[in-house]
């Protein structure tokens, strides 16, 4: 996992930015990456590190860069907001991407902060190229470029207004989404941990270990010659996705569809040194 990308200096580290990212295929890292960079003095830290190594933080405002899952907060991102009191910030943004679905989920986390005494300052909805391959793939190379070209527009006006600390409404779907989708949300997330039972593997797996390493939950390993998966799963669909022999499958139909991963974030972004030292000895 990348530990921490920094674009701040030692005199101004009490003002700085932090903005803590959750990502299986990079999209989220991408956009942590890209705003960071058009904020200036901010430094980005995966929520996944965090859990392992915590590291003090003195920044006055906090950004939360998450995928939306089945049209909500990801587990992942509601159990890193206990963390955020620790903190204390003064102001807390977040950024949630989607292929198009955002639903209530920025309004969903909002009220859980606030049941934790937290505020969330202002919150916006960001269209990337789906990573949801058991309904298809993320689409054609010219339909990833004008959502990346969208979100650089939209990642310069939220810029704008993190730097200027506003605040504002967070954004959410249109109606049916947050009526239809959210009742969804409630009814699937309690068996989202079981959901890897679809996960099973063709005979073109070489057991490179990848998939047991980039997931955040170390819910995969290999038991007598075959990859288990062990009902921790988070949906974030990065063993699929990163398979370099396209072995992982889920469902039926994922052997038919291409696999994704942001074009700009290679698999060591993702992976610690330790992880990516031994697959390199094999």
């Amino acid at each position: 996992m990348t530990k921490s990308d920094s674009n701040c200096n030692e005199n101004s580290q009490f003002t700085r930015s932090t903005i803590f990212y959750y990502t299986g295929t990079g999209n989220s890292l991408w956009l942590a990456r890209t705003l960071a960079g058009k904020i200036g003095n901010a430094e980005l830290i995966s929520m996944v590190d965090w859990d392992i190594q915590k590291q003090t933080i003195h920044s006055s405002a906090i950004g939360l860069i998450f995928p939306v899952h089945i049209w909500g907060v990801p587990r992942r991102v509601l159990s890193f907001l206990d963390k955020l009191k620790t903190i204390s910030p003064d102001y807390i943004f977040a950024i949630a991407n989607n292929a198009g679905q955002v639903s209530n989920t920025l309004v969903q986390l909002k009220k859980v902060m606030e049941s934790k005494d937290l505020t969330l300052s202002s919150g916006w909805s960001i269209i990337m190229p789906s990573n949801y391959i058991p309904w298809g793939g993320p689409g054609s190379l010219d339909k990833q470029n004008e959502r990346f070209q969208a979100a650089q527009l939209k990642l310069s006006l939220i810029a704008e207004k993190v730097q200027s600390r506003v605040k504002m409404p967070v954004e959410k779907g249109p109606l049916w989404q947050r009526v239809v989708f959210t009742g969804l949300y409630k009814v699937t997330f309690p068996y989202v941990h079981k959901m890897d039972v679809k996960f099973w593997v063709d005979n073109h797996c070489n057991q490179c270990s990848i998939c047991l390493n980039i997931c955040p939950t170390h819910n995969i390993d290999i038991r007598n010659g075959k990859l288990t998966w062990h009902n921790h799963c988070e949906q974030c669909l990065a063993c699929i996705q990163w398979c370099p022999k396209e072995s992982l499958q889920y469902g039926k139909k994922t052997p038919a569809y291409p696999r994704y991963h942001n074009p700009e974030v290679k698999l060591k972004d993702l992976m610690n040194n330790k992880s990516i030292s031994s697959l390199e000895r094999g």
